[in-house]
């Protein structure tokens, strides 16, 4: 795969999203983050859980409102907008879940969820939308007269199918993708992960791909990001991050890969330490890293 060369899509600087807890502390849930997507390009957020890689999709794209920091699409920020201004920019960007069965109303047909957002943005209404909406069903490999069905009557790639119909009906240029395969069974996961590969060439479309499974991350992506309590802490092409990870912590994130043949293990030794809390007491903060450049476009945290 080769990602576009051009102006970003999507550029986030010094990103923060802060939860208060209580007692006057506060959970910093993301701190400082800056990247970008580019156009046609997949940028997987790989981390373990907690450690703020949905929190960081959710308010790039203004689920949730950030703390600080300037989110850039499409040459626009975004993250200041109010709501009428925001509305224009949202067909821009779309999103898959995690849980495709708690995605969809299971009142109504499918074909009416991939229809709404048709339906909000004002670009097509009655039989101009049941047609566009049979179109987006045949695309991601579902048959039109399933339309008319119930989510329970699905599978679950088949639902998930459905939820990638949605995220396109707007004819997005940004999808993030939280954790979209990982509730699927391996063989759906690779049929799900080859349409989305599929869709990306035909679409152009740009992925924020979110993933706690590593080797869907090294077929999926472009570039790697990998988290850590809120921060990045390495970032670059998907080639240099699994084949000469510098920081620690993605060390040992490769390292829990279960791996068959015990003779290409590495032999690092277990971390026993509790794991760190992102809850902050009152005054007090996170140090934020600072990413150096060891390899064109490769940039790691100092430790």
């Amino acid at each position: 795969m080769n990602a576009a060369v051009d102006t970003p899509l999507v550029e986030v600087a010094n990103l923060s999203k802060h939860f208060p807890v209580g007692g006057g502390a506060t959970v910093h849930a993301v701190e400082n983050v800056s990247l970008h997507v580019g156009r046609g390009e997949t940028l997987a957020v790989v981390g373990e859980s907690g450690c703020g890689k949905s929190t960081l999709a959710h308010t790039m794209i203004r689920l949730l409102e950030p703390t600080s920091g300037q989110v850039v699409l499409d040459g626009v920020d975004i993250s200041t907008l109010g709501n009428r201004a925001l509305r224009g920019h949202r067909r821009k960007m779309q999103i898959i879940f995690q849980d495709p069965f708690a995605s969809l109303d299971p009142r109504r047909p499918v074909g009416a969820a991939v229809a709404e957002p048709l339906l909000i943005h004002g670009m097509a209404a009655g039989a101009d939308a049941d047609a566009q909406v049979a179109e987006l069903f045949e695309r991601v490999g579902l048959e039109a007269s399933m339309m008319r069905q119930f989510p329970h009557q699905f599978s679950g790639g088949q639902r998930q199918r459905v939820c990638i119909a949605r995220a396109l009906a707007t004819r997005p240029e940004l999808v993030i993708a939280d954790e979209a395969v990982s509730a699927l069974d391996v063989s759906i996961q690779a049929q799900v992960i080859n349409l989305m590969m599929e869709l990306q060439q035909q679409m152009g479309l740009s992925y924020l791909f979110i993933s706690h499974d590593l080797a869907v991350v090294e077929r999926m992506s472009h570039r790697v990001a990998v988290m850590y309590l809120g921060q990045i802490v390495e970032i670059g092409p998907r080639g240099s991050i699994f084949d000469d990870p510098r920081h620690s912590y993605t060390q040992r994130l490769l390292d829990a890969v279960p791996i068959a043949d015990p003779r290409q293990r590495r032999d690092r030794p277990l971390l026993t330490d509790e794991i760190p809390s992102p809850v902050w007491a009152e005054g007090t903060a996170p140090e934020r890293v600072e990413l150096r450049e060891v390899a064109p476009g490769h940039l790691v945290a100092a430790e």
